[in-house]
């Protein structure tokens, strides 16, 4: 039996490895899973949720560049490597962007930077801190890749810092949706009866109810937040995988494997976890794809609509939200890139599921 399965699991890997789409597509997901992760290590702006803030260069094109200054702040920053590494950096200095300085003795004098014409406030301060070291530590020029959002905040570190919310929401709703709903439809489909009705009364109840507003039912009633999302998204989507489960197990109970073990006195336990489920598992999977993809639509809608992950930290749909009146008024990349990286996701995860439904198939 066990051959047999290693068997036919390579077989599947095999058809896997033939589809493109499907492989481009785990490729794909594999690297915006390295960028959630290590996300501050590739952002241009480390600060925590990329959040640093210029208003003063809000909405610049992409490739806008500016002269920085960096005043140190008298505050110590106790952060360590690692949480730096995967929280941001707390950010104390001050930042200022400016059009030109002068250094004369401990004097630093300065323009600050303004658009559209205007001009900038010219400052002098005390500048013991660069004397001590030299002035391109603290003045460096900063260019702005994807060019800067309405507060002033580097577009480019804001969407791969983003994608850490986009990504592991699937995750975790996926998670949340398996243990939920493999419990409830192994219950459902091996016991069936009574305990059949009840789980399927709650199944269709479950159903009845829009998805976004369970969601938003469910988020309201545990707070606003970034796990209460996570949560409030899984509880949804545990009836698909229990519908699929139940109906799985309803035909597989009545294959003699099932029939031997329990001749042979397992308990149902047993027979259910070691013997059914990892029968089952090919549509338990191609369903947890397209359950990613749906919880990262509807986390997506729920931050556009601010219920989602609250500011300043960075979300795709929050993004969306703060900038889809750009569309019109000039400016329409700041809503679309996210809303672009939101598609391109959805779309490795359908595709991947599609790949996956094909390779497991056993009929072709």
């Amino acid at each position: 039996m066990s051959q047999q399965t290693h068997s036919l699991s390579q077989l599947a890997l095999q058809k896997f490895k033939k589809n493109f789409w499907g492989v481009f597509s785990l490729v794909f997901i594999g690297v915006v899973g390295l960028i959630s992760v290590f996300a501050y290590v590739f952002a241009p702006d480390a600060s925590q949720y990329a959040n640093q803030m210029h208003v003063s260069i809000h909405s610049k094109s992409p490739g806008f560049s500016v002269d920085m200054l960096t005043i140190p702040s008298q505050i110590k920053n106790d952060q360590s490597f690692l949480d730096k590494v995967f929280f941001g950096n707390k950010n104390t200095d001050t930042e200022i962007p400016i059009s030109n300085y002068s250094i004369i003795g401990n004097q630093l004098t300065y323009t600050e930077y303004a658009s559209d014409g205007l001009e900038g406030v010219t400052k002098t301060i005390n500048a013991d801190f660069i004397n001590k070291n030299s002035a391109k530590q603290y003045i460096k020029e900063v260019t702005f890749h994807l060019g800067t959002d309405k507060y002033g905040r580097d577009l480019l570190s804001r969407l791969l810092v983003g994608a850490r919310i986009s990504f592991f929401i699937g995750f975790v709703a996926v998670f949340i949706s398996l243990v939920i709903g493999i419990f409830m439809g192994s219950l459902a489909g091996y016991y069936g009866g009574k305990v059949d009705t009840l789980i399927m009364w709650i199944i269709n109840v479950t159903w009845s109810i829009p998805t976004l507003l369970l969601v938003i039912a469910i988020t309201l009633a545990l707070g606003k937040g970034f796990w209460q999302v996570f949560i409030a998204v899984g509880l949804t989507m545990w009836v698909e995988v229990a519908r699929v489960v139940r109906g799985q197990i309803i035909s597989a109970k009545q294959m003699q494997y099932v029939t031997a073990a329990r001749a042979l006195g397992f308990n149902d336990f047993r027979i259910i976890t070691k013997h059914i489920l990892p029968n089952i598992l090919a549509p338990v999977i191609v369903i947890s794809a397209a359950n990613f993809a749906a919880a990262i639509l509807i986390e997506s809608g729920l931050s556009f609509l601010g219920i989602g992950a609250q500011p300043p930290m960075a979300s795709w749909g929050a993004m969306i939200k703060d900038h889809y009146n750009y569309i019109i008024l000039g400016k329409p990349y700041l809503a679309i890139i996210p809303g672009l990286c939101i598609m391109l996701l959805v779309m490795a995860f359908m595709l991947i599921g599609n790949a996956l439904r094909d390779a497991l198939d056993v009929k072709h």
